[in-house]
């Protein structure tokens, strides 16, 4: 039986006769349904029919994507063993070259509109599936690689650390990889922290599709978490969107500006 995907997010779905009836994460507020209404693809099909991308982000980091752009579009990043964030497909091309850079042992993931391809990009990578356990509600296809972490922090190693962030979803994450550029620290953001049009600013959203914003409660306690991070880099949830410098001042800037238009 067919792993049925949603086309507008990527989720996938236990293989069944049919499609369910709706995709809970696009009815929720925060995405939406495609005009026209719900629409499946397969797993399958997508595999068919698109190609992954990998390419270097910088020294120690790959980005990882799909193409032609499939569900939300976002891209992946790998290194150091983890592959931050997920896509929908992973080809045999790109699983050959990650498992050459060092191979992936544990998927981790921003929030729910990213998990997309898990279970079978977990299968193929032989890796295990890190959520915050505040997001499991929205698991739409569980297996028994999935792994619930709690609190605030979660470390993986003396290079990277899971910091929960909340804001766009209670459970959303962000990764401090300590290494990253060159040495002086970068954040792994999806669009928990969104990289903005200029690269020079960020925002932060309850919903980014229908423009709802957070409250300044969560942009306070958001900035004070930052505030106690070390980094210099930020990696967005997408191709080439990146503060590349004197980013924690950047961050810290666009909070207070964000306050600022709140007022």
């Amino acid at each position: 039986m067919p792993v049925h995907v949603c086309i507008c997010c990527g989720a996938q779905f236990p293989d069944t006769p049919s499609p369910p009836d709706g995709c809970p994460i696009c009815q929720d507020e925060r995405q939406y349904v495609r005009q026209g209404g719900q629409a499946w693809s397969t797993a399958e099909e997508v595999a068919a029919t698109h190609h992954t991308r990998v390419e270097e982000v910088e020294p120690g980091l790959l980005g990882v994507g799909v193409e032609p752009a499939f569900g939300i579009g976002q891209r992946a990043l790998c290194t150091g063993g983890l592959l931050w964030d997920c896509i929908a497909v992973l080809d045999d091309a790109a699983t050959r070259r990650l498992i050459d850079a060092g191979g992936v042992d544990t998927i981790a993931i921003s929030h729910p509109h990213y998990y997309t391809g898990m279970a079978d990009l977990a299968e193929r990578l032989d890796a295990r599936i890190l959520l915050h356990e505040a997001d499991r509600q929205w698991i739409t296809r569980p297996t028994d690689r999935i792994e619930l972490w709690s609190g605030d922090h979660h470390v993986l190693g003396p290079d990277l650390e899971l910091v929960r962030l909340g804001g766009h979803f209670d459970g959303g994450t962000i990764c401090l990889w300590r290494g990253g550029a060159e040495g002086r620290g970068a954040l792994l953001t999806g669009d928990i922290v969104q990289v903005v049009a200029d690269h020079d600013r960020v925002s932060f959203m309850y919903s980014f599709p229908c423009f709802i914003p957070l409250p300044a409660r969560e942009i306070l306690r958001i900035r004070d978490v930052l505030a106690g991070l070390v980094f210099d880099r930020v990696h967005g949830a997408w191709w080439g969107a990146s503060v590349q410098d004197d980013a924690k001042a950047k961050v810290l800037r666009s909070a207070d500006r964000y306050l600022a238009a709140l007022r």
